[in-house]
Formats: C-alpha cells, structure tokens, sequence
C-alpha cells in the first residue's frame, strides 16, 4: 500500500493523465498526432525530478506546474504548446487522485478478501462453540463462538462490497478546464472527456466535479467503515483474550517492556490505532466538501495527503487485524466455564451462522 500510494505513485498518475489527454486531442484532430506521440514518449516517469517538483510546488500550491514546465522541456519546441492543452491542475491531480485510489482498492480489496477468509473458517468451526453473550460488557443470553465470528465477517463484507463499488462506477476522470465549464477543446470537450475516460479505464462523470467533493469524501468514509469493521473485530478479540476472561488468545503477542509474564495482543491493538488514524483523515475529506466558489483555496489541496494517509491506515487496520486471527488459539472449555449450568444457544445462532456463510460463498464465487 504504501508503494500504491506513494509520491511517485501520484506523479506516475498525472503523467498517464497528460499522456491520455494527449492521446485524446490526437484522436480527435485537436492537436498533430506527431505531437502527441511525443508527449506520451515523455510520460515515463523515471525520467522526472521527483523531489525538485516536490520544491517547485510549494511555490504554486500545485506539483502541476512544475511538472508541466519539466514536461514541456522534454518534448522539444514543436510539441511543447500542445502540453497541457486547454487543461487545469485540478484536471490532472483529481485524474490521477481516482488512478491512484484504484491502485490502492485494489490492494485492500485482496486483503480484505483474506480477512473474510479468516472469519468465514472461524465461524464455521466454531458454528456450535457455546459462550457467554455479552451486552454492555455483562454477561447475556448464550451465543456461540461462529456467531461472533460470523458477525466480524458480515462486517468486513459489507465494508468490502462498499468499496468495490466505488472501485467500479465512482472513480472518475476529472476534465473541465480553467473554472470547470471544459472552455477551449474546440468546443468539443465531452468527447476529448470521453476518450480519456476511455484511455485510463476511469468513469465519464456527467459533469466535471471541481467544485463537487463528494464522491473523495465518499471513498474517504469508506475506508473508515472498513477500518471501523476491522477495529471491531481487534476490540473484541483484545476483550476475550484479557486475563480474568481467557476465552482466546494471540498466536504472536506482544512483549511488555516491564512485565514478562503479559501476552498482549499487539496486533489487536496497532489494528485500533490505525481506525482512530483513519477517522481523522476521513474528517479532513468530508471538510474539502465546503470549498470556495469553483475551486477551493485550501480545501482541495488537504485532500492528497489525507487520501494517501486514510489509505495507508486503512490497509494497515486490515492487515493487522488478519494477522490478529491468524492462529487465535479458541480455549473452547473456558467459554463454557464462564457461560455456567446454562448451555441453551438461545434461537437461531448455528442457523445465522449459516446464512452468513452462505451469503459469503455466494459472494466469493461472483468475484470469481
């Protein structure tokens, strides 16, 4: 993830961007198709300064410019005026913001697919292990292990879904020009749209989304439900595995650095620690959604780091709390000594455990 997401990531992104509108123009005789080929032969981004744009773009609040500038010096005089053509900034960072995010779902949706796994094998094993229920931290009706198990897993599920649809239909290109009214392209801006959508495998949006934040806000709160559905799970686990419960423990846990005889289930924690990081990065994407008139000053310019980092966290909660449930060792006979004389499962619990791995395994053989 952080290779998905990193610096040169991004200015990999914004030059598929220029070579795409490049492309683009060329197909529809806006610009010579000589010139065309040779900016797209200039969009490899081994051949750019990374960090002397990095310097640059505190000058101008944007890494576009100096990229820009950097771009047209590789191409030569004859194609340099046709760099950029009729195209904003904002074009190019919100294009390669949506190149970048699909990368990075890529690698979470994987990983996530895991910690279903994970939860699904639990909840079948267990599918009849009898334990406490508990409700406000006391003691309830009897459930059963699968049935916590199979919660964790409906969670990460739905988090998943939701993240595979925006994954599909709301990861747009972003083209419209100086103020977002795609001025200039000869009038034929819709179609120079359509065909980068067509060259970067992004959505068409119906309009340009400048000004319109919500659908990074929405991929913001995404990745904070998924990291939600994950803290779950380290919560509940860290919760059974505390010393006067001891209904699961760790197969790796952490050390303390004074007390030798602790277990602490380290990865349950880090796992919590990245959500609550999440959920801060989360809220700088939903502020971006008031910014001024037809681009904001400021706003828009929080959302690349905050994106970067909520998906860093994200995966980082996804990961750890895999490694969580790799190997939980499930102490099957202290569960049933802390539930006591009652062992009625209540109504439905094997059953709900059921239906949760059916709709799982239906889901599964969709994604193939």
């Amino acid at each position: 993830m952080a290779s998905a997401v990193s610096d040169v990531a991004w200015l990999s992104a914004m030059l598929s961007f220029e070579a795409a509108l490049a492309d683009a123009q060329a197909e529809l005789d806006l610009i010579p198709r000589e010139a065309a080929r040779d900016i797209v032969a200039a969009c490899q981004v081994e051949r750019y300064d990374i960090e002397a744009i990095g310097r640059e773009a505190a000058h101008s609040a944007s890494p576009v410019v100096a990229l820009i500038d950097s771009l047209r010096g590789m191409v030569g005089s004859q194609a340099a005026s046709f760099v950029h053509r009729d195209a904003t900034s904002q074009d190019v960072i919100d294009s390669a913001m949506m190149l970048v995010a699909r990368d990075a779902l890529d690698v979470l949706l994987t990983d996530l697919g895991v910690l279903m796994a994970r939860c699904a094998a639990l909840a079948e094993q267990h599918r009849d292990t009898p334990m406490v229920g508990r409700t406000l931290l006391q003691h309830a009706r009897p459930i059963t292990f699968g049935f916590k198990a199979a919660t964790w897993l409906t969670g990460v599920l739905d988090a998943r879904n939701h993240l595979a649809a925006i994954r599909k239909g709301r990861l747009a290109v972003q083209l419209g020009g100086a103020v977002g009214t795609l001025e200039g392209f000869d009038g034929r801006g819709r179609e120079v749209l359509a065909a980068i959508a067509r060259n970067l495998g992004l959505a068409e949006p119906e309009l340009p989304w400048h000004s319109n934040r919500g659908r990074v806000a929405e991929l913001g709160s995404a990745l904070a439900v998924a990291a939600g559905a994950c803290a779950k799970i380290a919560l509940d686990v860290a919760l059974l595995a505390q010393t006067e419960v001891g209904e699961v423990s760790v197969a790796a846990p952490g050390r303390s650095s004074a007390m030798s005889h602790k277990r602490n289930p380290a990865r349950a924690v880090e796992a919590r620690a990245a959500f609550a990081g999440v959920t801060g990065q989360a809220a700088v994407l939903l502020a971006a959604m008031s910014g001024e008139h037809e681009r904001s000053a400021g706003a828009w310019q929080s959302e690349w780091p905050a994106l970067s980092e909520a998906f860093r966290l994200a995966a980082g909660a996804v990961a750890r709390t895999r490694e969580t449930l790799t190997g939980l060792q499930v102490d099957v006979e202290r569960m049933r000594i802390n539930l006591g004389p009652s062992q009625d499962l209540g109504i439905g619990a094997s059953a709900l455990v059921d239906r949760a791995l059916e709709i799982y395994r239906g889901e599964v053989k969709d994604d193939g």
